[in-house]
């Protein structure tokens, strides 16, 4: 098992400790699983998460961003793909939770439940990190609005049952001019134009909206929101993506452990030589270092901060930037072994380089934390 000590850290209480280790007992059960079909696996973890009651915390009113890390991390720490499996459960239906009508919540009910798999479509071919340059239009038309466009690179798409899709409104130029809209998989309309294929197997689709009618009870808050919409989403659920990468360094560095007391090397335990636990010790660094600016900005949000941006930045690329040089070294540290197809030190090599990309690449999260410190010097 894993190192818990950080479960007494002062950002946790007790529920967060009971939560730790119930999700513990069931993921030894239940993780990891098979990944030859991603999209039955993705559909069948969302039903069992629901079922063992982990997606309550998903969606709803009152959001706890420490409960939600700590799912996160124990989840990437077994099965990269239940992770993912869970997050989208919540991200698909952040918009939803805070900004929702009385109807649109109603969903909630059924995404809680695992009964109903949830997506964020924000990015475009011409836009990912970059929100205001949306192409995707939805123009007014009688008491609803016309939708045209293309999504791309977006999680559970083509499995999803709901979608909460971004698109240009104009309201006002670039990311004043946006709005979001939740899209049920059956309306007419949505196409599927790609499944895509990444390095770490995950359900992922080019999307189509062709002429897509959509009533004025699918718009998420007001028109002209859309911009404010998405970042408030991200504000809650980027230092969950930190968290993650939390769980595949760990995971990294207990397999790691076990190798370096396993193997021997030179007439000794390759634990003994000094390199070694230069090595080590640097890992557990990152891990520790990663999960204090994970908490913090988890902490910082429960204690009902409005705007988390500069602390969910820094958790985020500190910690997928730092889990990429740990499960690197985990690679190192295991030969041939950490390269071979099958091998959990490989798995968690491509499962880590993704993060450091969705949900604001690392180099964006620099900008944000810079401008984030000017605007307060200004």
């Amino acid at each position: 098992m894993s190192d818990q000590q950080f479960l007494e850290w002062p950002f946790f209480e007790d529920r967060h400790r009971d939560l730790s280790a119930r999700l513990e007992a069931w993921c030894n059960k239940e993780l990891p699983r098979g990944h030859a079909d991603v999209d039955a696996t993705c559909v069948q973890l969302v039903r069992d998460l629901g079922k063992a009651g982990f997606l309550e915390g998903t969606a709803g009113e009152h959001i706890d961003v420490r409960s939600l890390c700590l799912i996160r991390e124990t989840l990437a720490r077994h099965d990269g793909l239940a992770d993912f499996a869970f997050a989208m459960q919540g991200l698909g239906t952040g918009a939803i939770s805070l900004f929702g009508s009385d109807e649109q919540k109603q969903w909630l009910d059924k995404t809680r439940r695992g009964e109903a798999l949830s997506a964020f479509a924000l990015s475009e071919p011409r836009s990912g990190s970059d929100v205001a340059q949306l192409d995707t239009t939805a123009k007014r038309e009688g008491d609803g609005y016309r939708l045209n466009g293309e999504k791309t690179w977006i999680s559970n798409g083509g499995i999803a049952d709901i979608y909460t899709v971004f698109a240009r409104t104009g309201e006002g130029p670039g990311a004043k001019g946006l709005s979001a809209f939740l899209v049920p998989a059956t309306t007419p309309g949505l196409e599927i134009l790609e499944r895509l294929e990444t390095v770490a197997p995950h359900p992922l689709a080019r999307l189509g909206f062709n002429d897509m009618y959509l009533p004025e009870s699918a718009l998420i808050g007001k028109p002209g929101q859309g911009f404010r919409i998405a970042m408030a989403v991200l504000d809650v659920f980027r230092s969950t993506v930190g968290a993650a990468a939390l769980g595949f360094a760990r995971r990294a560095l207990d397999e790691s452990l076990s190798r370096s007391r396993s193997r021997e090397l030179f007439g000794a335990s390759l634990s003994d030589l000094q390199m070694v636990q230069g090595h080590l010790a640097d890992m557990a660094l990152n891990v520790d270092a990663a999960a204090l600016l994970v908490y913090r900005a988890a902490w910082t949000k429960d204690q009902g901060a409005a705007r988390v941006t500069r602390e969910a930045a820094m958790a985020k690329l500190f910690a997928t930037d730092k889990a990429q040089e740990v499960i690197d070294q985990a690679v190192q540290l295991h030969g041939g072994d950490g390269v071979r197809k099958g091998h959990i030190i490989e798995s968690l090599y491509r499962e880590i380089r993704a993060l450091r990309i969705y949900e604001g690449a690392s180099d964006v999260q620099k900008v944000v934390i810079a401008r984030s410190l000017l605007a307060e010097v200004n």
